[in-house]
């Protein structure tokens, strides 16, 4: 039995090997089946992914076609639009072109006809004249339009010359201004003279005031004495005779004796001083000028404009920056220079003489130039550079330019008390014409107006509206230099007093 199952033992090995084999065969076989249908399913979901992918696309691609399509014919209806708009504007453009060569055709060919008529007409008529009645015509026929060519050429030209004349004025005018600067000038109708000690001043009186009156009687002058330590004041308006008696006095305090004959004396040295001085300063403003050629009389007259004033400023002063302003702007326009220079040095040569003779000093001065041998220019220039006389040459307008420039420059004259305190009075008024107002001071030669107003009437609110209205007002109606503060001052005072009275 035992030997049975080993003989039969290897053969149910066999037998199991087999099914083993079989088995491991049936589960690849299996698992290839299996393998197959998940990678079935697998390339039909990816398959169903790549067919919808591939139909989003195509939709996609579809709406852009669609949608350039819809912009390709909207830009192609808006070209067609322009080009049919512009193609209507250029044939209503060529039409009204037309239109209006066919009206100047027509008008140009009834202008013929008119001419051709006018002509048959002439010729009509020329066939009864003579050569000369022909030759008469013609010539009246050409001088007729020759006139009208003139007139119109002649008022072109004419305000051609009006337009650059006013140009080249102005820059004559700006260059002549930029390139000559001079010194502000002042003026006094008082001088001190300083004394070394106040015991001069009693010799200066003199025994009962015969020493004082004395000097005032010859000099023409007024001399102050008052308690001003160190100083003596001679007053007079001719600038020339306060000279002579400041020269005067110095030369008796330098002497220290002083009596009437002592005084006549210093009063002759101080007038030949005087004229030598004359003599000296328009010998200087010749010399300044490159002026030689003067009469030897008229150099001490000119001279003595050292000594007169015009509003404040000093005529020769001013008659040498005329003479100077005037070469320049003659030299601008290629006017004779010397010339110019001469007669606007000598425009004011009559105010040397006009404090004793009657007449304006432009015609004084001209009848005095012409008697010491002046050119006719130059006398003509004096007495027109007021347009006492009518301006009629180059020279005569530079003087008058050359006067008014002098005059006007700022600080070359100053202004009269008369009008400085009426100036004044006004802003004090316009002040106190308001409502609530007390009192208006101004101070500071005008540069600050000080308000005082009753509180009562006029609050804080009030007094600040004030100010600018006043500040307005005098800017408007008063000419004033510079600028004006305008303070409004609103006190309030409580007083109370204690104690008993004596």
């Amino acid at each position: 039995m035992r030997e049975s199952l080993v003989r039969v033992s290897p053969q149910l090995v066999m037998i199991s090997a087999w099914s083993v084999i079989a088995v491991v065969l049936a589960v690849a076989l299996v698992l290839v089946v299996v393998g197959d249908i998940l990678a079935r399913r697998r390339s039909g979901a990816m398959l169903n992914a790549s067919r919808r992918d591939i139909a989003d696309e195509r939709e996609r691609l579809e709406q852009e076609l669609e949608r350039r399509r819809s912009d390709l014919e909207t830009g192609l209806e808006d070209r067609r639009h322009t080009l049919e708009e512009d193609f209507e504007r250029r044939r209503s453009a060529l039409e009204e072109s037309g239109r209006r060569r066919d009206e100047s055709l027509e008008r140009r060919e009834a202008q013929v006809d008119r001419d051709r008529t006018q002509a048959a007409d002439d010729l009509s008529r020329i066939a009864g004249l003579t050569v000369e009645q022909a030759h008469l015509e013609l010539v009246e026929r050409a001088e007729a339009d020759a006139r009208v060519e003139a007139e119109a050429l002649s008022r072109r030209i004419e305000e051609e010359a009006r337009t650059g004349a006013e140009e080249r004025a102005r820059v004559v005018l700006a260059t002549a201004i930029q390139r000559y600067s001079a010194d502000l000038t002042a003026d006094s109708v008082v001088a001190s003279v300083d004394l070394p000690s106040n015991d001069m001043k009693g010799r200066i009186i003199g025994r009962e005031g015969r020493n004082i009156r004395c000097l005032e009687q010859v000099t023409g002058t007024t001399v102050i004495v008052d308690d001003t330590p160190g100083i003596v004041l001679v007053s007079c308006f001719d600038p020339i005779r306060r000279e002579i008696a400041r020269l005067t006095l110095k030369d008796l305090l330098g002497d220290g004796r002083i009596h009437p004959a002592r005084i006549e004396q210093a009063h002759q040295r101080a007038v030949k001083r005087i004229e030598g001085l004359c003599l000296e300063a328009g010998e200087d403003a010749l010399h300044e000028l490159g002026i030689i050629d003067m009469a030897e009389g008229l150099r001490p007259i000119l001279g003595s404009l050292r000594f007169r004033t015009s509003y404040g400023q000093d005529v020769l002063a001013h008659s040498i920056e005329c003479a100077r302003l005037a070469g320049l702007m003659a030299a601008e326009i290629g006017a004779d220079e010397s010339l110019c220079r001469r007669a606007a040095l000598l425009h004011d040569l009559g105010k040397s003489l006009t404090p004793g003779i009657e007449g304006s000093h432009a015609l004084v001065g001209a009848e005095l130039a012409r008697r010491y041998g002046e050119s006719a220019d130059v006398v003509h220039a004096i007495a027109a550079h007021h347009n006492e006389v009518e301006a009629r040459s180059v020279v005569d307008v530079l003087t008058q330019a050359a006067d008014a420039v002098s005059a006007s420059r700022p600080g070359a004259r100053r202004e009269s008390l008369e009008s400085h305190v009426r100036r004044l009075e006004e802003m004090e008024s316009l002040a106190t014409a308001h409502e609530g107002v007390a009192r208006a001071f101004a101070v500071q030669a005008g540069r600050d107006l000080r308000v005082m107003v009753v509180p009562d009437e006029v609050d804080d609110d009030s007094a600040r509206h004030l100010a600018r209205e006043i500040a307005h007002e005098v800017g408007d109606r008063v000419m004033v230099p510079g600028q004006v503060k305008v303070t409004v001052i609103r006190e309030t005072r409580a007083v109370e007093v204690t104690g008993g009275g004596d």
